[in-house]
């Protein structure tokens, strides 16, 4: 049998509130690069991005904040009521997220790379890019506690963002692993994350 390639492209997903950021800040600890699509959007809808000319083409001025920025709370409100809303910006944000990612892995050199990509589930563009995927999961009743409270968000609206997620069957059914992010405090969390860096990288875990 032929050696297996050496691990390089990590797929890292989960719901909101699921703790995948805290999980993204474990990997780079561990010595990853990480790649987060959604600092990548954030970073083409500021004002100036270079997003910005095709979404107020596509919906009009008034999803463009007075800063010139992205109104995102308008545009999440506009995406959940219209489908085809969602559609347009999805078309029009994905392939920048794309490319960005793709800049920001090369110039990662020989270092592992995590894609932090909550919509990883939604794509398999994504799932051919990674080599294994690692699924952040909670309960939704815990999802929505996190997200409201964080967010400052009543409870009917933070289980309508929920609910327009991928699923958590359909997450789970993509992973190689899953850390079930749940009543557990940091100091295990990291453990966690450190053990299953070892087992993937083929290295002892870091002390901590």
């Amino acid at each position: 049998m032929g050696l297996k390639p050496p691990l390089r492209a990590i797929g890292l997903t989960g719901g909101i509130g699921s703790g995948k950021s805290t999980v993204a800040r474990s990997l780079v600890a561990c010595g990853a690069q990480l790649v987060d699509t959604d600092a990548i959007a954030r970073a083409l809808t500021m004002p100036g991005g270079a997003a910005m000319p095709a979404l107020c083409a596509a919906f009009g001025t008034r999803v463009q904040a007075s800063d010139g920025a992205l109104d995102r709370d308008f545009m999440r409100q506009l995406a959940f009521a219209d489908t085809h809303a969602k559609a347009q910006l999805e078309a029009t944000l994905h392939p920048l997220i794309g490319e960005e990612a793709r800049r920001q892995a090369e110039a990662a050199g020989e270092r592992p790379v995590v894609f932090d990509v909550p919509l990883l589930g939604a794509t398999s563009a994504w799932r051919a890019r990674v080599q294994r995927v690692l699924v952040v999961d909670c309960s939704e009743a815990t999802q929505i506690e996190r997200v409201a409270r964080r967010a400052g968000w009543s409870e009917e609206m933070a289980r309508s963002v929920v609910a327009q997620q991928v699923s958590r069957a359909e997450r789970r059914a993509l992973a190689d692993a899953v850390i079930f992010n749940d009543g557990v405090d940091l100091q295990a969390l990291h453990a966690e994350v450190r053990a299953l860096w070892a087992l993937w990288m083929g290295a002892a875990p870091a002390a901590t």
